[in-house]
């Protein structure tokens, strides 16, 4: 599963080998209430196909029937704002007042989308910087954390996992837990040394390491950007990695288990050399209550807690396992 800001980029890329012309339209900046956030993508083919989303449906309208009756015949990047009067605001759904302002790119050879893809297949994060005046771009490796930047003459945006997400265990949960951790822009890794784990694995751009989860924890040298979720349910191998991570920067540190479980595994973690407040950071049981039975169910119960962590949620407003029945919900499993 792609990103869908990868899914526009690989359109382009085919449209542009079928010999089609195509533009890139990126939202650049935004006031009061938007559809789409900052970064947000849609291309579009001279023939009126559309990939990506900047609006949510309305603008895109707008921009196709253009295209439809003129075709693409821009020559340079140009800068374009929807819904600036409140007529124009209610015309294209904006709602509040709300105001979008779009880069549109027209794409060729000179736009270097083959190269970025390519970068982007070795899990590169890459800064694409558009000159507005000659449509000419440069593409460089991006610091962790850098955001869209626009001045009057150049606009830089950030492609590439922007995060990243250490899973340890190679079962069919984390299966469905890379494939859309994958698809919300995270570069997974799965690690797991038991030899029945080492063929199989069915997803060819998530990697699986073999080797010691705490070894690995400690060689990624985990940031602010990443996260640790453990689905073994070996103390073996989540109790040291869980440790090493509890130390380290990481945003979210989660393993799945029945309450019962992960009381047991915090009294385990006592004995290592953490703090209190370190394993008051784990989460677990793991993922948000959603009812949750099957592997696809847990897996997006996970992430949404994931999410809420990434996005600053408080946890007052997160749903509370305790209090939500009295039995483990659906991803606290019992063993």
């Amino acid at each position: 599963m792609d990103s869908i800001d990868l899914e526009v980029l690989k359109t382009c890329s085919a449209w542009l080998a079928a010999g089609h012309r195509c533009e890139l339209v990126t939202v650049i900046r935004t006031w009061g209430s938007s559809p789409r956030p900052v970064g947000a993508t849609l291309a579009i083919c001279d023939d009126g196909r559309v990939i990506g989303s900047v609006s949510g449906g309305c603008i895109e309208d707008d921009l196709i029937e253009r295209v439809r009756r003129e075709g693409i015949v821009r020559q340079h990047p140009e800068i374009v704002s929807y819904g600036i009067s409140a007529d124009e605001a209610h015309r294209f759904g904006l709602p509040c007042g709300g105001t979008i302002e779009l880069a549109l790119e027209p794409l060729g050879p000179h736009s270097r989308i083959d190269e970025l893809l390519q970068r982007l297949a070795a899990h590169e994060l890459v800064a694409r910087t558009l000159d507005l005046r000659t449509g000419e771009v440069r593409l460089e490796r991006a610091r962790p954390g850098a955001v869209l930047e626009r001045s009057d003459e150049q606009l830089v945006t950030q492609h590439g996992p922007r995060w990243r997400l250490l899973v340890i265990g190679a079962g069919q949960l984390s299966r469905m837990l890379a494939q859309i951790a994958t698809a919300m822009d995270y570069h997974v890794t799965v690690c797991d040394p038991r030899e029945e784990y080492r063929a199989g694995w069915p997803l060819a751009d998530v990697p699986l390491v073999h080797a010691m989860p705490d070894d690995l924890v400690q060689e990624m040298k985990l940031d602010s950007r990443s996260a640790v979720v453990a689905l073994t349910h070996d103390p073996k191998l989540d109790d040291l990695a869980l440790m090493e991570a509890l130390k380290s920067d990481a945003f979210y540190v989660g393993a799945i288990g029945s309450r019962a479980n992960n009381a047991k595994r915090r009294e385990r973690l006592l004995q290592f050399d953490l703090s209190e407040a370190q394993i008051a950071r784990l989460h677990g049981p793991i993922g948000l209550y959603i009812g949750s039975k099957t592997p696809p169910e847990i897996a997006i119960s996970i992430l949404a807690e994931m999410t809420a962590v990434k996005n600053g949620v408080p946890e007052i407003l997160q749903i509370n396992h305790a209090s939500a029945l009295e039995s483990p919900p659906g991803p606290a499993c019992p063993t």
